[in-house]
Parts: C-alpha cells; sequence; structure tokens
C-alpha cells in the first residue's frame, strides 16, 4: 500500500501542482521575429484543437510507467483512463482537476486554475499576459515551448513538444519544485474526435478517504 501511496502522490503532484523557477521574466521582450513567428504557429495550432482522443504512455520521474486513453475537450475538460491494473483516473470538469485511486478508495480534488494544465485547457490559449513562455526550443524536426502562469509561476511548468513540419503534439512534460517530472507521450492522436460528454463525468467513491487540496 505505502508503493501505491507513493504512487499516487508521485502522479498527482507531476500532472497538477508541479513548479519551477522562471528562468527568464523577461523572455517575452527577448524574443526574436523567429521566436514569435514559432509561437504564434504554435498558438495557432492548439486553439484549433477543440478535441483529441489518443493513447498516452506517462512515465514518472522514478522510471515507472503507465499507459491508458486520453480525452480532451476544450474549454476544461480532459480524462487520463488509465489500463489495468493501473487503479488511476483523472478527469478534469467543472473547474477542477480529480484524481480517482479505486484500490485505495480516494478521491482528490485541485482547482484547474491552479494548475499547469489549465493553461492547455483553457478556452483559448494566449502565450502573454496570464501566461508566460519561460523557454522556446528547437531541435531537429521539433518545437518545444515551456510555459508558467504569469501571477503564480510556482503552481507548474508545462513543456509542450511538438512534431514540426507539420506541426504536431507529441508529449508534454511537467516538473516539480524537487525537479521530479512526469512525461506523456501520445501515439494515435485523433484530433476533432467526437466525445461523449458523459466521460468528463464521475461520482467519487463511496467509501474510503475523500481528500481535497488547493483553495
Amino acid at each position: 500500500m505505502a508503493a501505491m501511496i507513493n504512487r499516487r502522490t508521485a502522479l498527482l503532484s507531476g500532472l497538477s501542482i508541479a513548479g519551477l523557477r522562471v528562468m527568464t521574466r523577461g523572455a517575452e521582450a527577448q524574443t526574436s521575429g523567429q521566436d514569435q513567428a514559432d509561437l504564434a504557429r504554435i498558438e495557432a495550432y492548439l486553439n484549433s484543437i477543440r478535441s483529441l482522443k489518443a493513447r498516452f504512455v506517462q512515465t514518472a520521474s522514478d522510471g515507472s510507467t503507465a499507459s491508458g486513453i486520453a480525452l480532451l475537450q476544450r474549454p476544461g475538460k480532459m480524462r487520463f483512463q488509465y489500463d489495468p491494473p493501473t487503479p488511476f483516473l483523472l478527469v478534469a470538469n467543472h473547474g477542477f482537476l480529480t484524481f480517482v485511486d479505486s484500490q485505495l478508495k480516494q478521491t482528490s480534488h485541485i482547482p484547474l486554475s491552479r494548475t499547469p494544465l489549465g493553461i492547455l485547457l483553457s478556452d483559448r490559449v494566449t502565450f502573454s499576459g496570464e501566461v508566460t513562455v519561460t523557454r522556446l526550443a528547437r531541435l531537429p524536426g521539433q518545437l518545444q515551448v515551456s510555459l508558467i502562469r504569469t501571477a503564480s509561476p510556482g503552481e507548474g511548468t508545462l513543456t509542450l513538444i511538438f512534431a514540426d513540419n507539420p506541426l504536431a503534439l507529441r508529449q508534454w512534460i511537467v516538473v516539480d519544485q524537487q525537479g521530479k517530472q512526469t512525461e506523456v507521450a501520445f501515439t494515435n492522436m485523433d484530433i476533432g474526435a467526437s466525445i461523449d460528454s458523459s466521460q468528463f463525468e464521475h461520482q467519487d467513491l463511496p467509501t474510503g478517504g475523500v481528500g481535497s487540496s488547493g483553495g
């Protein structure tokens, strides 16, 4: 049971309550014309995605892995349904990110506005104002952009990794205050997938502990 609690803590921390020091608060002022063009392309790409369905493989900082099906519907809805024997479910809806551990019979709620994934699930993704770009990297055939909430950088950083030419989301990485990172890689992505809204609803477990985080 202790091992399951550790896995649950790492998962919830990695996906929702991560933090990373800002590399440079003046990043926007220092962007080049190429940076601005790439950021505009990424913004447009993300805002074109209103829903998606994909397979995912998640890797925690300790090397443990889990897989499953990811569903996303903007604004504000997401579901990570983990494959057995992983007893986890992660659902975003109604302004909260909810983590369910069916083995421990525990449910935890965190305001979506206090998670880095909330940036991606907003109705419109904008890399200015409420969101600050802390890093833009170009690798062969790949673009990476790291994001924080401008007013609360300690609440998390989200790095999105894209294949380029054509642009396509392939992975995201979240790093916590202790330097632990959770990577989520996607395959078989179906952008524009028709998703039943009931997939983003859930009921708290009727027995066992119910935890709540945030305020």
